[in-house]
């Protein structure tokens, strides 16, 4: 069995609702999509409150569907937060629908001590909280800006070893760490991954390519990750909806396809 399983950001195709999506993902013969945009905006609450009117609903249309939501993305960042309250319209979606993690951020830039103990502190409430409950969905906190940094990265999750880390591979390596230095420092962590590809243009600029095209080392992501015995969601965030000058989804995922060719695509 693959170590990962395909998966797209719909950043890629935001103006595209969950039944397009999934259309879309069924063409390409993806089986699992994280949700970050729908309908051309980041409410995503809003977005499928529209569509399905309630959880159940969205419940239903999943247990028609052999896509898997892999996360619900939500804006939340953790440090620099008091609370993490935000997240709170999302949870019943998820845990209607069987999605296995919310999205937040890291937030922040340089960590210091009491950055980090305030971050425990709201990890440790909405822990308490989960067990309380009785929830099945938990966090996942990407690597976006403070954690892209190697060393504070790793500074967390000693400090938190139970973190569950969203590992955008294209951030911490812009920022100059090796792949295999990171993934060797926090691979019980990671739970879910970000890939993208870019080059360097004449002006010095780094701008996102369509997978392949760009020097992001794939293969040696590619062989860190096989060996590993969890299955872990490898999803293409293509950012279209940021940066509306790329091509289409559709055709990142179809370059996608030998981009990924040392997997079982």
């Amino acid at each position: 069995m693959s170590a990962f399983e395909y998966c797209f950001s719909t950043l890629g195709c935001a103006d595209l609702n969950l039944h397009e999506v999934a259309e879309l993902a069924d063409r390409h013969d993806i089986a699992a999509v994280e949700l970050r945009t729908l309908c051309g905006t980041v409410d995503l609450i809003s977005a499928l409150a529209a569509e399905f009117e309630n959880p159940a609903g969205l419940a239903a249309f999943m247990a028609r569907r052999s896509l898997k939501i892999a996360a619900l993305n939500t804006s939340t960042k953790l440090f620099g937060s008091t609370d993490l309250s935000a997240i709170e319209p999302f949870i019943p979606w998820a845990e209607a629908a069987g999605i296995a993690r919310l999205r937040i951020f890291d937030g922040g830039q340089h960590l210091g001590v009491d950055d980090i103990k305030r971050a425990v502190d709201l990890l440790g409430d909405w822990n308490a909280g989960r067990q309380s409950r009785g929830l099945n969905i938990d966090l996942m906190i990407e690597t976006h800006d403070a954690l892209a940094d190697i060393e504070q990265l790793v500074a967390f999750v000693e400090r938190v070893p139970t973190a569950h880390i969203l590992w955008d591979t294209h951030h911490t390596w812009v920022r100059g760490a090796d792949l295999a230095s990171v993934w060797d420092r926090i691979a019980k962590n990671v739970v879910h991954l970000h890939v993208k590809d870019s080059m360097v243009d004449s002006d010095g600029r780094r701008h996102y390519v369509l997978p392949g095209n760009g020097d992001f080392p794939m293969a040696d992501l590619i062989s860190l990750i096989r060996p590993n015995e969890r299955h872990i969601p490898l999803s293409l965030e293509w950012e279209r909806h940021w940066h509306p000058e790329l091509p289409p989804l559709k055709d990142a995922l179809r370059a996608a396809r030998s981009w990924w060719r040392q997997g079982v695509f």
